[in-house]
């Protein structure tokens, strides 16, 4: 038998499910908190909560034979996660349950916006009778650009085409087969916001997402354009909303959620033109019913020893494993994130080779460190254990080879990332004593530490293109730490790798890329 901890009340569905599985016994401690908690968590081989409970260190330090701490919604704020991961337990939320109501929310103030209909409705309430005012626009024709395709993105794109609107996108993972079965067209984000009728923003908040929607991003959309955040409050900077809405530049916006929450006296609520609501994108029957019974039936298949997708943190490594993959499993995620900065579209494929004495490491259990840094880039709650569920769900074919014997190092891990605009390949290797290398990029043969701050640049090789680089980076007080150079014919294209002490300024990554001789400047980030 296996005991379950409710800590928090969940949807009927959910409580069924686990009431009809004949091993699981229910706890219930719905009505307790803090301390009163401890001894039922000495007792649960599951927890399951909502926001409700919090699952901090104190808590943690009773759970004698914990397996798993279920969360009935997204976000995992009020699980300590790397308490429980120390502790061998999995963490695993419902990001799929409330797909459908975000996305309805989010046409819901989409259409508000347009119409104007908060605005009359509290008007006419108010006794006045004020039609011109409110006159709005219509959706048929006009185009939305929605930034982020992943499960609310493609559901708000599906609604808004019933429409009739014309739906563009942004997203680095969105290939074109499932643009075309989607019915939107994939362009750059510049030429996302600049075509944009309407703009609605799906990505997490990292930290390459906060503040993406900013003064100059707004100074290049339309006169008129109208916003929407059912998201994360952060990703648009509300200062730079508040004036381009002040200044005419905004038509108005829709917000369901704020930098700060609850956002109190803040001054966009006081002006007409924005709709706003509570953060209610999940707030529906069907959706609390839903993340219920889908962290149901994540919590059976983990005390069952099946397979589970929506793990937050990684899974226990059995030691005589994990004592020689670490080094191996540190290099393929560091190579993922090296690998995303250089691509040039979508991945379609990815090829993962384990050549030599590395072969006869779990393979699986290395691509999905190489596929967790390669999506973090763009995405959050990524890791071991839910990157291959992640990269599958966004079409991206996952291979895997191994080659006992190998020329050169004798243990390598190879990447062939292929997109619609060709393929980028990274090699890369473990020394003794030197720990995770990357040595060969594109058929160029380097030897890069995979850590710090980079600069990847394509160039002509010709005298005086790395002492350009040199002097502008020295100009700005950027520091080089190592810098490697690889070329394949005297005269012909080359490459060279720099690690810095510290981020290039966006006007010095243009200075760069500007400069004689400079194909490409890509700044990569491994801290």
């Amino acid at each position: 038998m296996y005991n379950v901890l409710i800590a928090d009340p969940i949807g009927g569905p959910g409580l069924e499910k686990l009431r009809n599985a004949g091993e699981i016994r229910i706890l219930s401690g719905e009505n307790l908190a803090g301390q009163e908690l401890f001894p039922l968590v000495e007792e649960a081989d599951a927890l399951i909560v909502r926001s409700g409970t919090r699952v901090d260190e104190e808590l943690l330090s009773h759970a004698r034979r914990l397996k798993v701490i279920a969360r009935a919604g997204v976000g995992v704020d009020n699980i300590d996660v790397n308490a429980a991961t120390r502790r061998g337990i999995i963490v695993v939320n419902a990001p799929d349950g409330n797909t459908v109501s975000t996305a309805e929310h989010t046409f819901a103030l989409l259409i508000s916006m347009a119409r104007n209909i908060p605005q009359a409705s509290r008007s006419l309430l108010h006794g006045e009778w004020k039609r011109k005012e409110f006159t709005g626009v219509e959706l048929s024709g006009k185009t939305l650009a929605i930034v982020g395709m992943g499960r609310i993105g493609s559901e708000l794109a599906v609604r808004a085409k019933a429409f009739r609107m014309r739906v563009i996108a942004h997203d680095p993972y969105l290939t074109e087969e499932r643009a075309d079965k989607l019915g939107v067209e994939i362009v750059p984000f510049d030429e996302a916001v600049r075509q944009a009728d309407f703009l609605s923003v799906h990505t997490p908040l990292t930290k390459e997402t906060r503040h993406l929607i900013n003064r100059d991003v707004l100074a290049r959309m339309k006169e008129g354009v109208r916003i929407i955040n059912c998201a994360r409050g952060g990703i648009i900077d509300e200062e730079a909303l508040l004036e381009a809405i002040r200044s005419g530049k905004v038509a108005g916006a829709a917000l369901d959620v704020f930098e700060k929450e609850p956002p109190g006296d803040h001054p966009l609520l006081k002006l007409r033109q924005v709709v706003a609501t509570p953060h209610l994108g999940a707030s529906t029957v069907e959706a609390q019913q839903n993340v219920a019974e889908d962290v149901a039936e994540e919590v059976l298949n983990i005390l069952r020893g099946k397979p589970f997708k929506n793990a937050v943190n990684l899974p226990p490594v059995p030691a005589e494993l994990q004592a020689r993959a670490v080094p191996f499993r540190k290099l393929a995620g560091n190579m993922g994130r090296f690998i995303s900065a250089l691509l040039p579209g979508p991945v379609r494929e990815l090829k993962v080779i384990l050549a030599g004495e590395v072969s006869d490491l779990d393979s699986s259990l290395l691509t999905r460190a190489v596929l967790s840094g390669l999506l973090a880039r763009h995405l959050d709650r990524v890791n071991e254990v839910n990157a291959l569920h992640l990269a599958r769900e966004r079409g991206i074919r996952v291979t895997e080879q191994k080659i006992p014997d190998t020329a050169g190092f004798t243990q390598q891990i190879r990447l062939e990332a292929e997109t619609s605009h060709g393929t980028v390949t990274v090699s890369g290797t473990v020394l003794n004593g030197l720990g995770p290398r990357i040595i060969r990029v594109d058929g160029y043969s380097v030897d890069v530490a995979p850590k710090g701050h980079l600069l990847f640049i394509r160039h002509h090789d010709q005298p005086g293109a790395i002492g350009r680089v040199g002097t502008l980076l020295g100009n700005h007080g950027i520091n080089i730490a190592t810098m490697q150079v690889g070329r394949q014919a005297a005269g012909g294209a080359a490459i060279m790798v720099l690690r810095i002490d510290k981020p290039v300024p966006t006007g010095l990554l243009e200075e760069l890329r500007t400069s004689a001789g400079i194909h490409s400047v890509t700044e990569i980030d491994l801290t």
